[in-house]
């Protein structure tokens, strides 16, 4: 569809395409969501480590750029931070002359301030059209504490734009702690997840749960929740902890012999729309992941019935405070893991009776679809209204 009010280009490092299709799908579903109201284009971004001939052209200052045909990009940069902000708006100066071309974007979007923000931020200035950012957490955090050399760059990037659209509050809190408080508008944006109908809790379900792949293992904390595991164990020994996802306990696993003798039990790979109805079995839902964004698998959880166990500072933190049926946990501390696995197991039916109260309320909804593709549009038309014509 074509917008009156014209075109929205997102520029995205997460978006799957034809060079890396494994991405999440969380930016791709949130232009899906609005696909009817905006017309948009989307620029997904792949940093690729620089040949030796290409460290000779950015020595010389240009800039690596390779195209494919379904718009997405690999353009030539090196890890660790190296030459970040220079190249990043290198990147900026070549996209700008490529849009210029038309048709010309009313709104640029992007998804991440550290990263994408630089870019639009810059593209801003070049074709004079608005800003909006996404906030994934995970990586603007890490990279505010990386780099503290960008903090005035990041801190004019992230005040500047037209609208901020972070995942989750707790990320917001830590980018004003960085960078000061904001004053433009915030709309919170939780990731949308076809899994978002409420699915009745079963009160006589047994058993925890959690999901991931197992080429994950050290992000998702599996070393500490297998050693929570076995010492909530001790207090209950019927207690038992599964993980659903693919992968081997030898994926990365070779010199955890701790982790590969525990007793948590391992399920394998399940389909996707097989997960509602194994959530909603289980007592409760744990991964106190050690970094996450937002982690849809908790709201989906949430839906299906099923009470979750979530890391403090990161995923869903924030959303769910004081609530009865979402255990804050630190995920460096194994006893408040273990802590939080007792309660799940003891807890359950109490907690599932307060979740099917939560599923069917207002605090429930802004998780669904339908809530944040209003959400999405309202804070896309207000961005596109703030540059005069």
């Amino acid at each position: 569809m074509t917008g009156a009010a014209g075109r929205i280009v997102h520029i995205s490092g997460d978006f799957p395409d034809s060079i890396n299709a494994d991405k999440t799908n969380a930016i791709r579903m949130l232009t899906e969501l609005v696909a009817d109201q905006f017309d948009q284009q989307v620029i997904s971004i792949n940093r690729a480590a620089p040949s030796a001939a290409e460290w000779f052209r950015i020595l010389q200052g240009s800039l690596p750029v390779d195209w494919n045909s379904d718009g997405a990009l690999r353009y030539s940069a090196p890890g660790r931070g190296i030459l970040h902000r220079s190249l990043l708006e290198r990147l900026a100066d070549v996209l700008a002359e490529r849009l210029s071309a038309g048709p010309r974007p009313a709104l640029l979007l992007g998804h991440k301030l550290g990263i994408e923000g630089i870019i639009v931020a810059r593209l801003s200035a070049l074709l004079d059209v608005p800003y909006a950012l996404s906030i994934q957490g995970n990586s603007d955090s890490r990279i505010l504490a990386m780099r503290p050399d960008l903090h005035a760059r990041l801190a004019t990037v992230f005040h500047g734009a037209a609208v901020v659209f972070p995942f989750a509050p707790w990320a917001l809190a830590a980018i004003e702690a960085k960078l000061g408080q904001r004053q433009g508008p915030v709309i919170m944006l939780p990731c949308a997840t076809l899994m978002d109908r409420p699915l009745a809790p079963d009160l006589t379900g047994s058993g925890l749960v959690s999901a991931f792949h197992l080429r994950n293992w050290k992000i998702k904390n599996l070393g500490r929740l297998a050693r929570a595991t076995d010492q909530a164990r001790l207090a209950e020994p019927d207690l038992c902890l599964s993980i659903i996802g693919g992968g081997s306990v030898q994926d990365g696993l070779e010199s955890q012999s701790a982790i590969a003798q525990s007793s948590i039990q391992f399920e394998g790979a399940l389909p996707h729309a097989a997960m509602p109805a194994r959530l909603n079995r289980a007592a409760g839902f744990a991964m106190p992941s050690l970094r996450e964004s937002f982690g849809m698998v908790f709201v989906e959880a949430l839906f299906a019935g099923c009470p979750i166990l979530y890391p403090a500072g990161r995923a869903v933190d924030g959303y769910f405070d004081g609530l009865p049926f979402a255990l804050r946990v630190d995920p460096k501390d194994s006893g408040a893991i273990a802590d939080g696995l007792l309660r799940l197991h003891r807890d359950s039916a109490a907690m599932k009776r307060a979740l099917a109260d939560w599923q069917h309320s207002p605090a429930a909804a802004q998780f669904q679809r339908i809530a944040i593709a209003r959400n999405f549009a309202q804070g896309l038309n207000l961005a596109l209204q703030s540059h005069p014509a």
